[in-house]
């Protein structure tokens, strides 16, 4: 479903970080688009002039062109404005991102033939190391507002003493340079892109207990690693392992060794099933492969083909929830994990 506020920058003729911006005369596609967002209803359409009789000189068109631009812009911040921070009874304007699309014309790879590739490729990969890089997308919601989509970017990097360092930061790499929602202090607000929403030092700490120990790397020590990181006591179905993945992602970034006994395990779970190809909202392509046995959400899992590493895990609504403004096909949360 489509994104009302995308709708709204891809119909802003003059975008911020267009070239002639404030600079000059629109070019014609941008003077067409113009035209199109401003016209009349049909009835009173304004009618063009034939190309070569509306070429007035550039001194005697700037001005009121731009005018007319800034007009068009305002109209379309304020209506996005309206629209993401109104009352219960608005539309909300960033509901939540797009699901991914699978590409229905490639051949799904199964999660055992991924397996494989991840154990041939274990040997000379990258190593294990304590900490992460991942960026996230989480859908807020609350009975008084309309729900919104909050991405973060997080990296946990851990020094040699046991120290480690947290920054949060407020940016989504599908809009760069645009502001960011954020819900920091308990209010949606806009913020800049890559404004600093957490800096800190941890002092030193050790722990032999999952996820803070390191994490094994043959299928059956990882499992119960991954068991007692999730403290389940009983096996784990196919969406706790899911979560205890992500959870081992979250503080680990993963060698190739640890990366095959995840995809090893996966390959085991019960439910997942290859659909194909898929581009993650980082621009990387992978695997998908989906679970719907969790009633009201869908779980998908993007890995890479080439050598099994976990990319990213996406939760959509598969039932609408009209009491939070949910539709069905919205993303609840999406994690994009890089090495």
């Amino acid at each position: 479903m489509a994104d009302e506020l995308e709708i709204l920058r891809r119909a802003d003729p003059v975008p911020p970080d267009g070239p002639r911006y404030a600079d000059g005369p629109l070019d014609p596609r941008a003077e067409h688009r113009l035209h199109l967002l401003l016209r009349e209803p049909p009835a009173r359409r304004l009618r063009l002039p034939a190309k070569s009789a509306r070429r007035p000189s550039t001194a005697g068109r700037r001005g009121p062109r731009l005018l007319w631009s800034a007009v068009a812009l305002t109209v379309v911040v304020a209506t996005a404005l309206a629209l993401l921070l109104g009352g219960p009874s608005a539309t909300p304007a960033i509901a939540a991102p797009r699901p991914l699309v699978v590409r229905t014309d490639t051949t799904p790879v199964g999660l055992a033939v991924l397996a494989a590739r991840a154990e041939n490729a274990a040997d000379g990969g990258p190593t294990l190391r304590k900490g992460t890089h991942v960026q996230t997308w989480s859908l807020g919601m609350s009975d008084d507002k309309p729900p919104i989509t909050l991405p973060l970017e997080r990296i946990v990097r851990w020094k040699a003493d046991a120290r480690h360092t947290e920054l949060v930061v407020a940016t989504d790499p599908r809009h760069a340079g645009r502001p960011v929602l954020t819900d920091e202090n308990g209010s949606p607000r806009l913020v800049d892109d890559g404004e600093v929403l957490v800096r800190r030092t941890y002092p030193p700490s050790w722990s032999d207990a999952p996820p803070e120990a390191p994490p094994p790397h043959d299928r059956a020590g990882l499992l119960a690693y991954l068991t007692e990181a999730a403290h389940e006591q009983g096996p784990l179905d196919t969406p706790r392992l899911l979560d205890a993945v992500g959870l081992l992602l979250d503080n680990w970034t993963l060698g190739a060794r640890e990366s095959a006994a995840v995809a090893g395990l996966l390959s085991e779970a019960r439910g997942l099933r290859p659909v194909g190809r898929v581009t993650d909202r980082l621009g990387r392509a992978g695997q998908a492969y989906v679970y719907d046995g969790t009633t009201g959400v869908r779980r998908m899992l993007i890995m890479s083909a080439d050598d099994g590493a976990v990319l990213g895990m996406e939760t959509t609504y598969t039932a609408p929830q009209p009491e939070y403004g949910v539709r069905t096909g919205d993303v609840m949360e999406y994690s994009a994990w890089m090495r």
